[in-house]
């Protein structure tokens, strides 16, 4: 487990500050509720534009918060209109403000849930943070609709599909990764209203019911390919056939930031790049009242 004391006022930085130091090093399902979380790419420069390009033509499962210079790590050019890149992180540190990294070499996974990337970031890197939909979690939570994973302190389940993106130079023949959390029928669409103002961490979900499963080209609900297996609210197996009318229990498919990491694998980019461990996110500066736009 972390080394976290939860009554202390939790904050981005003072999340960052403690993943810098390495005493938190665990999913960040919960932290500091109320601000805004973010997945990680580093990119060899070369790459660069060919990314850039591909979050613009795939936002949704890709959306695009902020980059830093060539070769910089504690510096942040803001991709989100009205925000500059101080005010969504100021102490920031990439190679360490994360709780655990991924490492591809040649577009293959070679280390997994390191602790921090410094000796490894050079100075032809370039980092991107993307948005998190750990980010409207706090918002459901709120409403009265959290997500059975935050219940149970467990990662998000998320799969892989057979939906298509819109390719960008180096980046082609990849689909995307999905995030699920179940919910009863008649809540649906109440949280499609809750997250539909999350435009740049995801948005409203891109399906859900138990026919999405096959629509989406999931292979078994019951094994994600990154998180952990699914629950239901009342921390038991997600199956189908619980509950009956509006009471179902349905599955719910949001974008999900891990898909750039699919991408880097299906591309098999020459040099190295660096990532996130799923549900390892870096906790921002900026609230969720600093992103969400009205319905």
């Amino acid at each position: 487990m972390s080394t976290i004391d939860t009554n202390f006022q939790q904050t981005g930085e003072s999340i960052r500050l403690l993943a810098r130091s390495g005493k938190f090093h665990t999913p960040t399902i919960t932290s500091a509720p109320g601000f805004v979380q973010a997945n990680l790419i580093v990119l060899p420069s070369r790459l660069a534009p060919d990314f850039r390009q591909f979050c613009a033509r795939n936002s949704v499962p890709c959306p695009l918060l902020a980059e830093t210079p060539i070769g910089i790590f504690d510096r942040l050019k803001s991709h989100i209109p009205g925000l500059t890149g101080q005010q969504i992180a100021g102490d920031l540190d990439l190679r360490s403000d994360f709780p655990r990294y991924m490492i591809y070499d040649n577009g293959r996974l070679t280390k997994s849930h390191v602790a921090n990337i410094e000796r490894e970031w050079t100075g032809d890197h370039v980092g991107f943070l993307i948005g998190c939909s750990f980010s409207f979690d706090a918002a459901l939570t709120k409403a009265g609709l959290p997500p059975a994973h935050t219940l149970w302190g467990r990662n998000v389940p998320m799969y892989r599909t057979r939906v298509p993106l819109c390719p960008a130079g180096v980046f082609k023949n990849s689909t995307y990764i999905v995030s699920m959390r179940p919910y009863r029928r008649k809540d649906i669409e109440k949280v499609r209203d809750i997250t539909r103002p999350y435009l740049i961490t995801h948005g409203e979900p891109i399906d859900w019911g138990w026919d999405a499963v096959e629509r989406l080209g999931i292979s078994n609900i019951a094994t994600p390919e990154y998180g952990d297996a699914p629950v239901a609210p009342d921390g038991t197996e997600l199956v189908q056939g619980f509950g009956e009318g509006d009471e179902t229990l349905e599955p719910v498919f949001f974008g999900c930031g891990v898909t750039p990491q699919e991408a880097i694998q299906r591309a098999g980019l020459e040099g190295r790049v660096f990532a996130h461990a799923p549900g390892h996110m870096i906790v921002l500066d900026i609230k969720d009242s600093d992103i969400t736009r009205d319905n």
